[in-house]
C-alpha cells in the first residue's frame, strides 16, 4: 500500500480530525527515527499513519483495538511486521508483545505525540513555541499529558535512541508537519 492509498483508507474509517492528527504526527516522527537508524522511512511511516485506524470503532472497547485494524488492513497488501507492530503497540489488551525495533519506536512515538501536543496547548497553540526543555520538563510532570504514557515513550531506547535524542527527533519531525497540524 502506498501512502495516498492509506490516506483515503483513513478518510473513509477516520471522523475526528484530533485523531487524524495524531496519526499523521505518529507517521512524521517514525519516518524521522526510521532516517535516522538507516531503516526504511516509508515503511515506518506507514505502519505510524494506519496504528490507530480503528480506534474510533474500538476505543470503548480496547480489546479490539489493533486486532480491527489488522481486520481491515490485512487483505490491503500490508506487510506483516507492520500488522504486527499494530497489535504490538496495545500489548497490554492483545497480548502481542513488541519485538522489532518498528513495534518499539510505534510504542515511543504514539506516546510522544499526545505529550508535544499538550506542550503545544500551553504554548499559544504553537509547536514552534515547543523547545526540547519543555518537552522534558513537561515528562517530569505526571500529571500533564496523563495519557502520555512515560514508559512507553521510553522504549525508544530500544531501538537505540537516548531520550534526548527521541525527544530532539519526535519535535522536529511533528514541526516539519506543523502547519498540517494546524498548531
Amino acid at each position: 500500500m502506498i501512502r495516498d492509498d492509506a490516506l483515503k483508507l483513513i478518510k473513509d474509517n477516520v471522523k475526528g480530525q484530533f485523531l487524524i492528527n495524531h496519526m499523521l504526527a505518529t507517521e512524521a516522527i517514525m519516518k524521522k527515527v526510521a532516517e535516522k537508524t538507516g531503516e526504511d522511512k516509508d515503511k515506518w511511516g506507514l505502519c505510524g499513519l494506519l496504528h490507530d485506524i480503528d480506534f474510533e470503532e474500538t476505543k470503548d472497547n480496547p480489546i479490539n483495538h489493533g486486532p480491527k485494524s489488522v481486520e481491515m488492513l490485512e487483505d490491503k497488501g500490508i506487510d506483516k511486521d507492520i500488522l504486527h507492530s499494530i497489535l504490538a503497540h496495545n500489548f497490554k489488551h492483545t497480548n502481542i508483545m513488541p519485538e522489532s525495533k518498528m513495534d518499539w519506536c510505534l510504542l515511543a512515538a504514539d506516546a510522544m505525540t499526545g505529550l508535544i501536543i499538550a506542550c503545544a496547548m500551553v504554548k499559544e497553540k504553537k509547536l514552534e513555541n515547543v523547545t526540547d526543555k519543555t518537552i522534558k520538563k513537561a515528562f517530569k510532570k505526571k500529571g500533564f499529558a496523563a495519557g502520555s504514557n512515560r514508559d512507553n515513550i521510553m522504549t525508544c531506547e530500544k531501538i537505540g535512541i537516548s531520550y534526548d535524542d527521541f525527544v530532539h527527533e519526535s519535535r522536529e519531525a511533528m514541526l516539519e508537519i506543523s502547519d498540517v497540524l494546524g498548531l
